[in-house]
C-alpha cells in the first residue's frame, strides 16, 4: 500500500524527426524534464480552474543548459500552437507538433518546451548540438506526458 504522501510522478518522452530538403537527416527519442510549474497547472486543473492551464504550444529556444525542475522560460523563445493532442493510453497524453520550412528560420535551436495557454513552461528538453534552422529544414514530432505509478 502506498503512503498518502507519495507523489504521483510524471514523465515525458520527446520525439523528433529533422528533415533537410524533405529527406530525414536526424531522429531522436528521449526523456525530458517536467518542471515545477507543471504541478501548479495540474492542481488548478483538478480544481476546475482551467483558463490558460491547458498545454497549447511548443516553444523553440537557444539555450542548451541542463534542464532544472525550477526552469520557467525558454531562452530566445519562438513558439507555435501544437497541431493536436491524443490519448494513446489511459495514463498519457500526446501532443503533436511541426515546424515548417517557412517558420523560425535563422535560429540555432537547442531547446524545446511545452507551454500552457497562459505561457507557463510545463516541460523542457535541450540538446547539445544545435539544429541550424534554415529554409530547407523542417521538424516534426510529438511530446508525450505520462502519469506513472
Amino acid at each position: 500500500m502506498k503512503n498518502a504522501n507519495d507523489k504521483v510522478p510524471l514523465r515525458g518522452i520527446f520525439e523528433m524527426k529533422v528533415y533537410k530538403s524533405g529527406k530525414l537527416i536526424d531522429e531522436i527519442m528521449d526523456d525530458n524534464l517536467i518542471v515545477d510549474t507543471a504541478k501548479e497547472q495540474l492542481t488548478h486543473l483538478l480544481a476546475g480552474v482551467t483558463q490558460g492551464r491547458f498545454i497549447t504550444s511548443i516553444a523553440f529556444g537557444t539555450s542548451n543548459t541542463t534542464p532544472e525542475k525550477t526552469d520557467t522560460v525558454i531562452t530566445g523563445q519562438w513558439s507555435k500552437e501544437v497541431s493536436q493532442h491524443s490519448f494513446p493510453e489511459n495514463d498519457r497524453v500526446r501532443f503533436d507538433w511541426h515546424l515548417d520550412v517557412t517558420e523560425n528560420n535563422e535560429m540555432a535551436i537547442r531547446e524545446f518546451g511545452l507551454l500552457t495557454g497562459d505561457g507557463k513552461l510545463f516541460a523542457r528538453k535541450t540538446r547539445t548540438n544545435p539544429i541550424n534552422k534554415e529554409s530547407d529544414i523542417s521538424l516534426e514530432g510529438n511530446w508525450t506526458i505520462i502519469f506513472i505509478n
